[in-house]
């Protein structure tokens, strides 16, 4: 026999061997690897669903952040706007107080002039009292008959109390 025309024993051997092979495989074997393959597709499944589920819980969570960026945003705005609304309202009460204090001043002022105006329009009228009656003093001491001396002794009375 050749090596290309196998014997009728070696065939038999070879059946034999491969059958045998076959019934262990079969038995111990392929249900090993069968279910070894079972595993790992349902654990392909199970992490397909987990990203899955991952990825719509990003989704979920992504459109939630954004709703909450905005919910800051708009109170962010308002914050804003109350401060704003808050700077102008103590801006108007400084105003109407600075108002209120220069008016107080400005009234207060007013009444100090018009009592020094009073105060020196009562000395003027007092000096102008002692003046008149220095002058009748002195035209009753002279008493003089002549109406030109009379007149020349009140000039003299008047160039000398505007001096003073």
């Amino acid at each position: 026999m050749g090596l290309l025309t196998p014997g009728l024993g070696l065939i038999f051997w070879m059946t034999l061997t491969f059958l045998i092979v076959l019934f262990i495989l079969g038995k111990w074997g392929w249900p090993v690897v069968i279910k070894g393959l079972k595993k790992r597709e349902t654990d392909i499944k199970n992490s397909l669903l987990a990203a899955e589920n991952a990825k719509k819980e990003m989704e979920k969570l992504k459109a939630g952040n954004e709703e909450l960026l905005a919910q800051a945003r708009e109170e962010r705005d308002n914050i804003l706007k109350e401060a704003k609304l808050s700077g102008n309202q103590l801006i108007e009460e400084a105003k109407l107080k600075a108002k209120d204090e220069a008016d107080k001043i400005i009234l207060q002022a007013r009444e100090n002039i018009n009592y020094e105006k009073e105060k020196v329009l009562k000395d003027l009228k007092d000096q102008m009292a002692q003046m008149s009656l220095d002058i009748a003093q002195k035209v009753l001491e002279q008493e003089v008959k002549n109406p030109q001396v009379e007149e020349e002794l009140i000039k003299e009375q008047i160039e000398k109390m505007s001096f003073r």
